[in-house]
């Protein structure tokens, strides 16, 4: 199945406007050019819903609000139903995908004392699933990437002696982001465990115990199944961890500037969204705290 034979039913079956038409193409090729991103490996007739829901997580990252979402989410049903009139695909991801409610939301993030908890007091076994799972969580919560570019992420991108790793993110742009000892000697024995017990030469970091590269929903249920350990947020997705590093760096006077380039933002108004998040933490602070406040 192919945009074109869609945009084509819509300007000679359908008599769409021609600039109806180049509407519906242009979201889908947004669509398409995401999903790519993600994995070179994904068709129109492999992507899940899932996919769909990361898509509609980027767009709210972009500052996007929910009225364009929508609109594109409206496209991508409409092609997936014709795919499948049309028998050209078996089942339609964007089925299951809600339309996003509201104004774009804060992000959601976990408290530093629950991460702490997590990481520190958590009795995690000394398993390699477990030691995998966890390495996971600390790069999430320490260096703030995306869960796209941690799955793509090869041994050989990390620097020990400059103690940084080299991050490809979307469109192949590539960029350094540093790390702490704390999440160095976690990945060095993770990698120890994983070459005595996992037979494999493909050169990802983060394997399956069959050697194989992790995929990105092989990633989210780790992260699920772990944060669901100390906090009952509905979200608890690597998004969400991205959003904890954004705003725990915030909170201890990292600079705006800084964080941007630490998340491989191009706009700085994505990354002011964080600055939002911390002005309410410090709201309920002085709400809770001030014996005269105007605000309770």
């Amino acid at each position: 199945m192919t945009i074109e034979e869609f945009l084509n039913y819509l300007r000679y079956e359908r008599n769409y406007s021609e600039r109806t038409v180049q509407s519906y193409g242009k979201d889908l090729q947004a669509f398409e050019a995401y999903f790519n991103s993600q994995d070179d490996g994904l068709t129109w007739e492999t992507v899940d819903a899932d996919n769909i829901r990361g898509w509609m997580e980027s767009m709210m990252d972009k500052g996007n609000n929910a009225t364009s979402i929508k609109r594109r989410l409206s496209a991508l049903r409409s092609f997936y139903r014709f795919g499948l009139a049309r028998g050209l695909v078996k089942h339609d991801p964007a089925r299951r995908v809600e339309n996003p409610k509201g104004e774009r939301p804060l992000p959601q993030f976990l408290r530093e004392r629950e991460m702490d908890e997590l990481l520190d007091n958590v009795a995690w076994e000394e398993n390699y699933n477990n030691v995998r799972a966890r390495t996971i969580i600390l790069m999430f919560y320490t260096t703030g990437i995306r869960l796209a570019e941690l799955v793509r992420l090869d041994d050989n991108d990390i620097d020990w002696a400059a103690s940084q790793i080299k991050v490809t993110g979307k469109r192949n742009k590539q960029r350094i982001v540093p790390f702490g000892q704390e999440l160095g000697q976690a990945l060095r024995n993770y990698q120890k465990l994983r070459d005595e017990q996992v037979n494999s030469r493909c050169g990802a970091l983060f394997l399956t115990d069959k050697g194989e590269r992790m995929s990105h929903n092989q990633v989210r249920y780790e992260v699920k199944k772990n944060l669901s350990k100390v906090s009952t947020l509905k979200k608890r997705t690597p998004h969400v961890l991205r959003h904890t590093f954004a705003t725990a760096m915030l909170n201890h006077e990292a600079g705006l500037e800084s964080v941007k380039k630490l998340l491989g933002h191009e706009s700085l108004e994505t990354t002011e969204i964080y600055t939002h998040t911390t002005f309410e933490q410090l709201k309920k602070v002085y709400e809770n705290a001030h014996p005269r406040s105007d605000l309770k």
